[in-house]
């Protein structure tokens, strides 16, 4: 039994006196990274809000058996951004006893260890209602056989220095593309073999970075796919799917979304394309990080861009911020959500780069910038030189899509 355990985890062992908790702490964790769950609780919960704001994975051995002490951890792991981990050690009653009767020093009474035995059982009935989203309990029979998978979150890339070329939503819009990547100095050119797809030539170390949106609205939807597709699995750009690419990924998934104009154009290309074609697009959306930190932590890039206490997480509530912002609650004209302008706010030390949201310019606020300037609705399509920070754009050959006030979602 392998249990995945993110890199930036606050794991939660829980267990009646005797279960085997700490058994599990010190086979399976660095010992710097267990809190006793015992003593001065003011200091622990103060310890671990420092430890999970620095991404330190943290595991309290012995959590308090009441859904008041889960409580607040569910609430410190959601403000920190991190996974919640619980691990339930459902032992019998008789076998804790027994354990706990040849120990040395102080532990529960018979009765006490009964109503710990039953408040895990009780327990274990809504973990996941308490907003536990990983729960796994280990019996006796299984505790011998687990192991923990310490996973690395795939948004960490801060070894990848670039330079790299930083391109804004391109709604298939190809022809513009390849006139961009060929000012930025790429060449591009169809595969030698003859296979369908391209062969990109690029300058000496230098990387381009896809913020997404590469589908829907525009022509060449199946062309923009190939070249990035080629490029991430050569080594030589790195992608992060927009909110596009989510809704054409549930539609290839067999989910049931609505279907409207933009999405119908991607989908009657695809249907032109050789079998297998679909099936690989939806495994490349899928195996995307929502957003990358890179260069030593001194850039991110998203979609629709990232808040700073997020910048390195990864959880639905990161996730779906770095594919759609954040919206007001209010919609505007067109019954479209309004939304809120994060980058005001913004005082993080890396700079942001994302698209999403189309701008006549690309301009800087706060170290952050957009980079969608609609090139689908006419506009041009737009790449940032970094850490040139330089701009470079081509104008869009025609207007594809008619903008709704802008780019709809």
């Amino acid at each position: 039994m392998k249990i995945p355990i993110p890199e930036q985890s606050l794991v939660l062992l829980i267990g009646p006196s005797g279960s085997g908790k700490s058994t599990v702490a010190n086979a399976h964790f660095l010992p710097e990274d267990v809190l006793s769950g015992t003593g001065n609780e003011a200091k622990l919960h103060d310890e671990v809000a420092r430890r999970l704001k620095q991404g330190t994975l943290t595991v309290i051995d012995g959590v308090p058996l009441s859904a008041e002490s889960r409580r607040h951890y569910v609430t410190v792991a959601r403000d920190h951004h991190v996974a919640l981990v619980a691990v339930a050690m459902d032992t019998p009653e008789a076998l804790c006893l027994e354990r706990n009767r040849a120990r040395t020093g102080s532990h529960p009474s018979p009765r006490a260890l009964r109503n710990q035995v039953q408040q895990l059982q009780n327990a274990l009935k809504g973990l996941t209602k308490e907003g536990i989203r990983h729960v796994h309990v280990l019996t006796p029979e299984t505790v011998d056989a687990v192991s923990f998978e310490h996973r690395p979150l795939p948004s960490h890339r801060q070894d990848e220095h670039g330079p790299f070329d930083i391109i804004g939503d391109i709604h298939g819009c190809f022809d513009e593309l390849k006139a961009l990547l060929t000012e930025l100095g790429y060449t591009v050119a169809p595969r030698a073999d003859g296979a369908p797809g391209y062969d990109v030539g690029t300058p000496a170390g230098r990387k381009v970075v896809f913020l997404g949106d590469l589908v829907d609205r525009g022509p060449g939807v199946t062309d923009v796919l190939r070249l990035v597709m080629g490029m991430v699995e050569a080594g030589t750009a790195l992608c992060v799917p927009g909110n596009h690419e989510i809704k054409l990924l549930k539609k290839l998934r067999g989910k049931d979304v609505r279907v409207g104009r933009g999405l119908a154009m991607t989908l009657e290309q695809l249907e032109r394309e050789p079998p297998g074609f679909s099936q690989a697009v939806a495994d490349f959306i899928e195996a995307r990080s929502p957003h990358y930190v890179l260069d030593d932590g001194h850039l991110v890039v998203a979609h629709a861009g990232l808040k700073e206490p997020m910048h390195g997480r990864d959880t639905p509530e990161v996730r779906d911020f770095a594919l759609y912002g954040e919206t007001t609650g209010e919609a505007d004209a067109y019954g479209l959500p309004v939304r809120a302008d994060w980058a005001q706010q913004y005082q993080g030390p890396a700079t942001v780069v994302y698209g999403h949201t189309s701008v006549p310019e690309a301009e800087w606020v706060n170290n952050t910038v957009c980079l969608d300037t609609g090139c689908v609705f006419g506009g041009k399509l737009t790449a940032l030189r970094y850490p040139e920070r330089q701009f470079v754009s081509v104008p869009a050959q025609r207007e594809y899509w008619k903008s709704r006030s802008h780019a709809a979602p």
